[in-house]
């Protein structure tokens, strides 16, 4: 019985998820708002809560992350990410200036203490890579100039939460300082030997992977990614990071492949991990914390459109570029839900968690509408600012003729 009811719940979901994904084609919309919207009815407190498939969902979910990294990181070489790094590293550090520092002055005027803002400057900083990803795709903007810019942000950002994740483990636990040190130094480790790996030993990896039989090169690429997103994800170190970095690793004919044969698995799990996200959510606690979070959702996202901006206008990309760079940084999700966990679980502030579920809801529905609108939007707006001058100068030579 459990299994028939397993079954049917996990075809509605699939179902529905099909039905909106049509849905939003016809209007030429993401399908990422729409997924949300379809977790929160069928989650906790929702129209159809669900049961029996919410295990399975969460393991979907997970798998979803993990290919929409890995798929992220086939586009690019070692090569390209190193020297992406070397070249953008100041828009790291700008984007955790500009977005950090708004969550956590937000956290000390609530009255939250030091720790609830260490926790929420995380879940204001990071972007959601999944969703951006996701979005990128449905834009088809993949290819162009502006995208290895958005990519280098989100690697320096997927990277730092190797540092800034341990850290904030042992501030929610009260561990001490010597504790702290160890699981950063563990970290850190792990994360510069997968680097490494990857890039060191990229065309090694994919002699090893590469084979002419779809079915036997499917399963070595996936087992391999979901393999080492688990191990990366044991040393403290984010799973979605160890994905990208075996996607990074693969190139030439075995990431072309790679790419063809698990798109579809990537668009089937992706859509899962929208909507576990919304699974998560309980529509009730949303409305006693909507006022902050919007408020903290505007200036955050404001201030990511202004971290694209400068990122691309540093690395050459012309106007337009900047406008979209900025608009597609805007969603948050996956880390934000994960850094606000670990401060939920551990009791740090109970009002924290309901606050940054409506934030990350806000901007995970807000993002994709930025990243298709925020360049038009600026264009018309500079189009209209240049107009304004001309009017003013012609006015008092149509006054003197009317005179």
């Amino acid at each position: 019985m459990h299994s028939a009811v397993l079954l049917i719940e996990f075809g509605s979901i699939i179902l529905s998820l099909g039905l909106l994904g049509r849905f939003a084609a016809r209007f030429r919309l993401s399908p990422i708002p729409l997924y949300l919207l379809a977790g929160l009815a069928f989650g906790e407190g929702g129209l159809l809560p669900l049961g029996a498939s919410e295990e399975f969902v969460a393991t979907g979910a997970e798998i979803g992350v993990i290919l929409l990294l890995l798929m992220l990181g086939l586009e690019y070489s070692a090569g390209d990410l190193v020297t992406n790094l070397k070249s953008h590293y100041p828009a790291g550090l700008v984007d955790g200036a500009l977005n950090a520092l708004p969550g956590a002055a937000a956290a000390l005027l609530l009255g939250w203490g030091p720790v609830a803002a260490v926790v929420l400057a995380g879940v204001t900083w990071i972007s959601s890579s999944g969703v951006i990803a996701k979005v990128l795709g449905d834009l088809g903007r993949v290819g162009n100039r502006e995208t290895p810019v958005i990519l280098s942000v989100l690697v320096l950002e997927d990277l730092a939460m190797a540092v800034y994740l341990p850290i904030v483990t042992a501030l929610v636990a009260g561990a001490g300082l010597m504790a702290g040190s160890v699981t950063l130094a563990i970290a850190l480790a792990a994360a510069g030997l997968v680097l490494f790996v990857a890039v060191r030993y990229g065309r090694v990896i994919s002699r090893f992977v590469s084979s002419d039989d779809p079915e036997k090169l499917l399963l070595v690429v996936l087992g391999l990614t979901i393999l080492v997103a688990g191990v990366a994800q044991q040393l403290q170190v984010s799973a979605a990071v160890g994905a990208f970095l075996v996607g990074i690793a693969l190139s030439g004919e075995v990431a072309e492949g790679a790419h063809t044969l698990l798109s579809p698995l990537r668009d089937l799990f992706a859509a899962v991990f929208f909507v576990f996200f919304g699974l998560h959510t309980d529509p009730a606690s949303i409305p006693p914390v909507l006022l902050p979070a919007l408020a903290l959702a505007v200036v955050t996202a404001g201030t990511k459109i202004a971290t694209g901006y400068w990122a691309a206008r540093r690395a050459g990309i012309s106007v337009k570029g900047r406008w979209r760079a900025g608009g597609a940084l805007v969603a948050r999700g996956e880390f934000s839900i994960v850094i606000a966990g670990l401060a939920v679980s551990a009791g740090v502030e109970p009002s924290l968690g309901p606050l940054a579920t409506a934030y990350v809801l806000i901007l995970v529905v807000l993002g994709p509408l930025t990243a298709r609108y925020t360049e038009p939007v600026a264009s018309w707006w500079t189009n209209r600012t240049r107009e304004r001058p001309e009017v003013r100068r012609e006015l008092p030579e149509e006054a003197s003729v009317r005179d």
